[in-house]
């Protein structure tokens, strides 16, 4: 298993004229992602539509839509600012849309904006897991589907205020058009950069984002879990088992943190005092941040273990070998939703 960074990735070359920030945005899936970089998006003078469920719209029609980062509130949306749909509308002048409703809901997403969308318009998935932009590309064969990764937590901290409680950059699948885009992205204040491995990036996020079960299970804030030595062993457990699969594999790990991903597991296995020092950088997290995985649990909503852990198992049976720990988790975080 080899090892790529980039956290010393530059950005991309200068937008080209075509990509104005005026471009219209469609945000397909108004959840804590959706919101969060949709409403930086808007911040910065970008039109932009929400597609989301009723639950999320009601709330944005009634308190606009607030955006904070770790030391500030950024800015809040009007209601009448908010241009929010229940589902994607033609006729819109979309320029790019931002897939980001959760894994189970790819499929669906993508048939609706195949349908009101015209052909070769681009599509960045920013989900977690390996496979949505094939299986979204697969449900929306007329559209250009690219896939994403969007490294840091967003958390809804009240209603219709979203919180990045992480930091980090967002990776693009290397393309003429992402290397445009990136730009307009950044433009936004939002960081990101193109990667030509796509798939070593994905499952780098997917072995951070195995410590969301567990996080969930706990019901706690993310940094106050993370304070936690026997959680962060029940984490250490789960990444090491996916670590030694994917070495196995030959499957590369792109870099995401400081630390390199095969030292993870060790540095989380320390004493908490200890791991308090050594990972301050990656501590710095907001007390009110939480895992995506802990808001499906308060919203009874169907969790995304299958795209984390599930994918582990698979991976094993692909070997012919097993995956018990994240199994078992499957098992555990499956039972716990079905109360």
């Amino acid at each position: 298993m080899t090892e790529t960074s980039i956290l010393a990735s530059g950005f991309t070359s200068t937008m080209a004229a075509d990509y104005s920030a005026s471009a219209s945005v469609l945000v397909m899936g108004a959840g804590a992602i959706g919101c969060y970089l949709g409403g930086k998006l808007a911040l910065a003078g970008i039109d932009v539509h929400f597609v989301g469920r009723p639950r999320v719209l009601d709330t944005l029609r009634e308190k606009g839509l607030t955006v904070s980062e770790p030391d500030r509130v950024l800015g809040t949306i009007p209601p009448r600012r908010l241009s929010l749909h229940e589902e994607p509308l033609a006729g819109l002048g979309t320029a790019l849309v931002l897939l980001c409703v959760k894994s189970s809901a790819t499929a669906e997403a993508a048939a609706q904006l195949q349908a009101a969308l015209p052909p070769g318009l681009p599509v960045l998935s920013l989900q977690n897991g390996l496979h949505n932009a094939e299986l979204a590309q697969a449900s929306a064969p007329s559209l250009r589907v690219l896939a994403g990764m969007v490294p840091y937590n967003v958390a809804e901290v009240a209603p219709g205020h979203f919180l990045r409680g992480s930091s980090g950059r967002i990776a693009l699948q290397d393309d003429a058009l992402t290397r445009k885009w990136v730009d307009v992205l950044r433009a936004a204040g939002i960081p990101s950069i193109t990667c030509p491995d796509m798939r070593a990036v994905q499952w780098a996020k997917l072995l951070l984002n195995l410590n969301n079960p567990v996080n969930a299970l706990s019901g706690l804030p993310l940094r106050a879990q993370l304070m936690r030595r026997d959680l962060r062993l029940q984490t250490a457990a789960l990444m090491a088992e996916a670590l030694g699969l994917l070495a196995a594999a030959n499957q590369p790990l792109a870099r995401l943190t400081p630390v390199p991903p095969r030292w993870i597991p060790t540095l989380m296995r320390l004493p908490t005092p200890m791991f308090k020092f050594v990972a301050a950088r990656m501590l710095k997290v907001d007390p009110r941040a939480r895992s995506s995985m802990a808001d499906d649990f308060a919203l009874g909503r169907q969790t995304e273990i299958d795209a984390l852990c599930g994918e582990v198992v698979r991976l094993a049976r692909s070997l012919k070998r097993e995956a018990p720990l994240n199994a078992a988790m499957v098992r555990r975080v499956e039972a716990a939703t079905r109360r």
